[in-house]
């Protein structure tokens, strides 16, 4: 056990303040500072984005989204999808973030499942909005910015044809709601947020068809901004090429409370980071480990001045011990760790000077439970194990979620008595370190997001070529896990790759699709009656 947990004392309402209304706090008093640089290279103020959160906030509060609403953000990397979700904070709804990567027909099928009252769209998602919306009734939608312009077709469409669904929601997508926020006072509203309110809720993959619904209170992230960020004195300069819906935006809030500035990138490309980490003096940069390598093989990197960096954060997914060590050559000691997810956020971190710190078979710790948290490692049968024996990873902490949306079945597999059943295997050395060995569930992570086997499985045999399938993570040489399918095909069929790949994609996202697809005459079974994926990994050339 680490004994590290601590019985806090009850946040009082009064007293409480949000994690959004902390960031704009912050954001106002130093109202010249430049606060975050977009993908045009645009900057905006401290001020002048704590002005406009603000209104916007306001001109919500005005259309009645305050306490028990949600708002569903159909947003890319982009200022005003920060400014949008800090808006909704402090008007007291609840936020969701409709992920890039899911495919269309699950977005609408999230969209309904949390109640979406309001769906905010910003420009770099403006194309996906007219399918979304021709699949689910959202009573409000409102554009952040100046919406896209009417095609002639859809204009006609509309015009001549007012319930013509699909074609109607190409025409307009809905009101600027930032030019109408201009009407109101830069000032937040007057609604009064407390610990227990929710403050969104986090999707992750699942076996219903619907994924997971993970909610948030206000108070156990709160809790985040308690901890120092980054070295004391220096302004961090955070690079976030990932996607602000993730844990790029979790570290923007950070960075933007502790004084910091926000280079926002629309998507990661290894030779603009490079190049942006020597121009903007980055100073903080989060990978997760396939892209940390993508960073490492990039013919730029030997002359590109790195000397600005004080933190590479990665995590996320297994890293490779070689990879890693490789990454501390050329970074230097600055290279940091964290284990945690959703629902449960930080659980451990791994420091720059405790690299060296490596477990069974050379394997490199994930690093010591944050303060607040407290780990247990158990068996089965719910038996806490000692030192160094491996079992189920159990945790404890004020952070934890509130619980899945609308799902307390599901909640109280995972949660019982203040702990979290993470789903994950491994084990603790005597000093406390935290070691990951393997996965309780099958769920296999990869850039953008989690795929759930069974899932996948029910997607692809109802295509025409597969009679029977079973999904599985193949991790390489680097320890990046990649989705492979083993398929029986139909009678009379030949299912190809590229095909089956671009059914997945169209269904249900493109992170789902396999990279790699395995015919085979039948797929063994475990004695109690499942796909045996262990046997196909092994057997399989992968």
């Amino acid at each position: 056990m680490v004994a590290n947990y601590k019985e806090e004392v009850a946040m009082n309402d009064a007293e409480f303040i949000s994690a959004p209304a902390l960031i704009l706090r912050s954001l106002s008093r130093d109202p010249d500072r430049p606060a975050v640089t977009t993908a045009d290279g645009v900057t905006i103020t401290a001020g002048e984005f704590a002005a406009a959160t603000y209104r916007l906030a306001q001109e919500l509060v005005a259309r009645g989204v305050t306490r028990g609403v949600t708002v569903s953000l159909l947003t890319g990397n982009t200022p005003e999808a920060l400014s949008a979700r800090y808006a909704v904070g402090i008007a007291g709804a609840r936020t969701v973030n409709l992920y890039d990567g899911m495919s269309v027909p699950v977005l609408a099928r999230i969209v309904s499942s949390v109640d979406t009252t309001v769906l905010l769209v910003d420009a770099e998602r403006y194309a996906d909005a007219p399918e979304l919306l021709a699949l689910v009734d959202v009573p409000t939608v409102l554009t952040l910015g100046p919406g896209p312009a009417p095609t002639a077709r859809a204009a006609t469409a509309t015009a001549s044809e007012p319930t013509a669904g699909a074609a109607t929601a190409t025409a307009v997508i809905g009101e600027d709601v930032i030019a109408a926020s201009a009407r109101h006072r830069a000032e937040p509203p007057a609604v009064r947020i407390g610990p227990d309110d929710h403050l969104g809720i986090r999707h992750t993959g699942g076996t219903t068809g619907v994924p997971k619904g993970i909610l948030s209170l206000h108070g156990s992230y709160r809790r985040a901004f308690d901890v120092p960020f980054g070295p004391d004195g220096d302004e961090p300069r955070l690079l976030a090429a990932t996607s602000l819906a993730h844990f790029a935006g979790v570290l923007s809030d950070l960075t933007l409370h502790h004084g910091g500035r926000v280079f926002i990138h629309r998507s990661f490309d290894p030779g603009e980071v490079l190049a942006a980490v020597e121009r903007e003096r980055i100073t903080d940069l989060w990978v997760l480990p396939p892209l940390l390598y993508r960073l490492l093989d990039h013919p730029a990197i030997a002359g590109t001045d790195l000397s600005s960096l004080q933190r590479v954060l990665y995590g996320g997914c297994a890293s490779s011990p070689s990879r890693i060590r490789e990454a501390l050559k050329v970074f230097g000691p600055i290279l940091a760790s964290g284990y945690g997810m959703s629902e449960a956020q930080n659980i451990a971190v791994l420091g720059p000077q405790e690299h060296d710190r490596v477990g069974h078979g050379g394997q490199i710790s994930v690093g010591r439970p944050v303060p607040g948290v407290e780990v247990v490692i158990r068996s089965a049968d719910g038996a806490e194990l000692p030192t160094g024996e491996q079992g189920g990873i159990h945790v404890r902490s004020r952070t934890l979620m509130a619980g899945y949306w609308k799902r307390p079945d599901l909640t109280a597999e995972v949660l019982r008595d203040g702990w979290l059943n993470t789903g994950d295997i491994g084990y603790l050395d005597q000093d406390g370190y935290l070691y990951l060995a393997d996965r309780l569930s099958d769920k296999i992570i990869v850039v953008g997001g989690h795929v759930y086997p069974s899932e996948l499985e029910d997607l692809l045999v109802t295509h025409p070529s597969i009679a029977q399938c079973a999904v599985f993570g193949v991790r390489d040489a680097q320890q990046a896990e990649h989705v492979h399918a083993a398929v029986v095909p139909a009678a009379g069929r030949h299912p190809e790759l590229a095909e089956v790949s671009a059914f997945v994609t169209a269904r249900k996202g493109r992170i789902y699709a396999p990279e790699a697809l395995h015919v085979v005459p039948e797929i063994p079974l475990t004695p109690v009656g499942k796909p045996d994926r262990k046997r196909l990994r092994a057997t399989l050339p992968v």
